[in-house]
């Protein structure tokens, strides 16, 4: 029981709320819960906690539910693919995404919290830039053009998806210069 309120008052969505009712959060990284358990078991429950889904390598099942995260070995469940569709993942907390090794690919759908900051720092995290193949971005209303030109440091990157991006007012120019730097890069752009 101490144990699981100690994890409670580091994650999202104590802080989310508090937000939400125009209180200011105290959510921050716990450094010591990612060394205990490990970088993705530590990101899976700020991730669920924040309503965020994680899918396991190796598992086709998303994981929803926070009291259901599997048990096992130290690093058996590697994250492969995040899915934050309307989740309050926010910057503060994407020092958790720091030791994912594995990370295929992400969804950011309908994240009031992500903004360009966010996705400049998703962008320089090495591990990510190194496994993400896969990224979406919908409905964020707070990512602009500078936020999108910083993914060119996802080198490997292959697909990006943006659709509902009010903030992009420079689509050509952005997706010019996101292709110089990513030629290999799948650019499927359903913007106004």
């Amino acid at each position: 029981v101490a144990e699981n309120k100690k994890i409670q008052r580091h994650l999202c969505p104590e802080g989310c709320k508090k937000h939400l009712l125009g209180e200011t959060t105290t959510a921050r990284v716990d450094y010591e819960r990612i060394q205990a358990v490990g970088p993705d078991r530590a990101a899976s429950e700020w991730l669920l906690r924040c309503g965020a889904l994680v899918r396991y390598q190796g598992y086709e099942k998303w994981q929803r539910d926070y009291s259901g995260l599997p048990t096992g070995p130290l690093g058996k469940y590697k994250i492969e693919a995040i899915n934050a569709t309307e989740s309050c993942i926010m910057y503060r907390g994407f020092d958790y995404l720091d030791g994912l090794e594995h990370v295929t690919e992400i969804k950011l759908q309908k994240c009031i919290y992500i903004q360009d900051e966010c996705l400049q720092r998703l962008s320089e995290t090495k591990n990510l830039q190194k496994s993400l193949l896969q990224l979406k971005i919908i409905s964020c209303g707070n990512v602009t053009d500078k936020g999108i030109v910083a993914l060119h440091k996802l080198t490997n990157l292959e697909y990006l998806y943006l659709s509902d991006l009010p903030g992009i007012r420079q689509k050509e120019t952005t997706a010019r210069v996101l292709q110089q730097a990513l030629p290999n890069l799948e650019l499927e752009l359903d913007l106004d």
